[in-house]
């Protein structure tokens, strides 16, 4: 991840987010760019019976997979804050590790992945799907810019008082997460073995009961 923005993405990576239900377009292309990814996808592990779909692939400048995102139980909605608050989900957000780095095009560093990396992703992804719709359009841009400035405080400092510690298992094993709730959802953060780091975002499921595990086939995803 870069630092040169605290409101935007990561410099240098492109987000790219999945159809919503019943739209065609990007899915087959978002599912084949997936598939090139270097590091192994996390969801939500067995336990969970609910519709998955491949929501989102972040991909640098040399088209190099760097996180993605895999969504779980309902799909969220912006078209009513009631409707918005009544949606039961979480995404796991998978990034992957990388040491410090030139950029693609060699003009800047990109900073090493980590768990503030996967926590600062999941709180913008929260944000995504918190918009209050229904404030008028500056006021509502003064709340997201206000909210993303909060997200990335909080992501940068994992060891504050604005995060508790949750254990949950991923593979199996029992990791330590960093972990928040908040009017909006909750956010909690951390790293796998397997040269991962981990970020979930989510509402109306409770983040204490799940679990994460490899995801061996995407298809599940992407069907």
């Amino acid at each position: 991840m870069e630092t040169t923005s605290r409101a935007t993405a990561p410099a240098g990576v492109t987000d790219r987010s999945a159809p919503r239900p019943g739209e065609h377009g990007e899915s087959g292309e978002l599912a084949e760019l997936a598939g090139t990814a270097g590091f192994p996808w996390y969801g939500l592990d067995e336990a969970f019976g609910g519709r998955r779909w491949l929501m989102q692939v972040g991909a640098g400048s040399d088209g190099t997979v760097e996180h993605g995102a895999l969504g779980h139980g309902d799909q969220p909605s912006l078209r009513s804050e009631s409707e918005q608050m009544s949606r039961r989900f979480a995404v796991v957000v998978t990034v992957a590790a990388r040491p410090l780095r030139r950029s693609a095009d060699g003009t800047g560093v990109l900073e090493a992945t980590s768990g503030s990396s996967a926590a600062w992703l999941a709180g913008s992804g929260l944000l995504s799907c918190t918009w209050p719709v229904q404030m008028e359009r500056s006021l509502r841009q003064d709340w997201l810019e206000q909210q993303t400035d909060i997200a990335w405080d909080l992501a940068d400092n994992l060891g504050g008082d604005g995060w508790s510690t949750l254990s949950l298992p991923v593979d199996g094993v029992p990791v330590d997460f960093h972990y928040r709730e908040s009017e909006y959802g909750w956010v909690l953060a951390g790293s796998a073995e397997s040269y991962v780091h981990l970020g979930a975002y989510g509402r109306g499921m409770s983040a204490y009961g799940l679990g994460f595990g490899q995801v061996p086939d995407l298809a599940a995803y992407t069907d």
